[in-house]
């Protein structure tokens, strides 16, 4: 009996490794990971990428060369989202942006055909928003239509809608406003006051005529002092209201 239970227990739990793992030494729990990791197994966990691959998600694909054309377009909607713009303005911008006068002619000659861009019509806007709101004259308005590249034969059809009676009327509203608050003698204010028409683009003529009439009406002092001006011999002598508001 005792050598059939020794042969027994040689067979049972407590032989030696190696004689139920073939001498491995790691036992059935252990089997395919002597280090732990899962490479010592040759088995991967589902969607793990292994060394060396190369996901296509992990790589973006690179966006193509965007047509200059459309940057084009996209420049000049950007410039006119802010207010209206003439040709030349937005032909600046693109060329500030890089780019090509040919592009640029291309998209500009399609919006033209569109009327996106319409020189006539802004010089037309321009003329009359700001002589109401800053009560600018002919002269101002042309310097800075063609600061704006506006055509001077397009300028000149879009000033002719600004008659003479309309600045007139417009230069002795400025006056009347601003000598609520003028103070000083009248040779004072009537300098001020002619100077200020002046920077806004009014010929001495009608620049010194509104202030005459402005004074004149004001108290006795101020219309005594308008009686002795002569608006016709200041105008022809070529008075410098500018000059003479300094």
């Amino acid at each position: 009996m005792a050598g059939r239970r020794g042969a027994r227990t040689g067979r049972g739990w407590d032989a030696a490794p190696s004689a139920r793992t073939g001498g491995s030494g790691t036992g059935r729990r252990g089997r395919g990971r002597s280090d732990g990791s899962a490479a010592s197994s040759g088995r991967w966990p589902a969607g793990a990428a292994r060394p060396g691959d190369e996901s296509d998600e992990s790589t973006p694909t690179p966006a193509p060369p965007r047509d200059e054309a459309e940057q084009a377009r996209e420049i000049c909607l950007r410039q006119l989202a802010v207010r209206p713009r003439t040709r030349a303005e937005l032909a600046t911008a693109l060329t500030r942006r890089g780019i090509s006068e040919e592009v640029a002619a291309q998209v500009l000659d399609r919006y033209d055909e569109v009327g996106i861009i319409d020189d006539a019509a802004f010089a037309r806007a321009w003329v009359s928003s700001r002589h109401q709101g800053r009560g600018l004259a002919r002269r101002a308005l042309a310097n800075e239509l063609r600061q704006r590249g506006v055509d001077a034969d397009v300028a000149t059809e879009a000033l002719g809608e600004l008659d003479e009676s309309t600045e007139a009327e417009t230069a002795r509203s400025l006056v009347d406003r601003k000598l609520r608050t003028a103070t000083g003698s009248p040779e004072a204010v009537f300098r001020r006051l002619v100077g200020m028409l002046a920077r806004k683009g009014y010929p001495p003529g009608v620049a010194i005529r509104a202030v005459k009439d402005a004074l004149a009406e004001r108290d006795a002092e101020a219309a005594e002092f308008a009686d002795q001006i002569d608006a016709d011999a200041l105008a022809e002598a070529g008075s410098d209201p500018e000059r003479d508001a300094l």
